[in-house]
């Protein structure tokens, strides 16, 4: 019997889940909106939430809980310099699920996962900042 065993298996090991959802996590906190599948957001939201309540929080202790959870320096500072700053009055409901339709290859439904109130610039900033540091140190070279 199952009792008492939340949270889906994805049909991954628990090994892989854990860095899935690492690494949603960090990439979430990096660009504010995500598109991933329904069953993955809606096991990714909880996670998330907590680390924003972490990030809340801003202690040392928190950030390394943070850290030693989504294994991303960059996204935990983010997470604990602009993110936790923003919702700093809000208890709770941070982000919000959009189902966006059914994939096209094996019509698993999809969805939107993103910050309530989010920085529209931030999807994509990091990317952008990479591409052109790359491209900098290429010329450099």
């Amino acid at each position: 019997m199952r009792h008492q065993k939340a949270g889906r298996k994805l049909n991954r090991t628990a090994s892989h889940r854990k860095a899935m959802f690492a690494n949603m996590a960090a990439s979430l906190i990096t660009h504010e909106q995500i598109v991933t599948t329904l069953p993955k957001a809606k096991e990714i939201r909880p996670i998330v939430e907590k680390l924003v309540t972490l990030g809340k929080r801003g202690d040392l202790h928190a950030r390394r809980q943070a850290v030693s959870q989504i294994r991303d320096v960059d996204a935990v500072r983010k997470l604990f310099d602009a993110i936790a700053t923003r919702y700093a009055t809000r208890n709770g409901g941070y982000l919000r699920i959009m189902k966006a339709g059914y994939r096209q290859g094996d019509n698993a439904p999809m969805a939107v996962i993103e910050f309530v109130e989010r920085d529209v610039d931030a999807k994509g900033a990091a990317d952008k900042a990479r591409v052109a540091a790359e491209a900098e140190a290429a010329e450099a070279a």
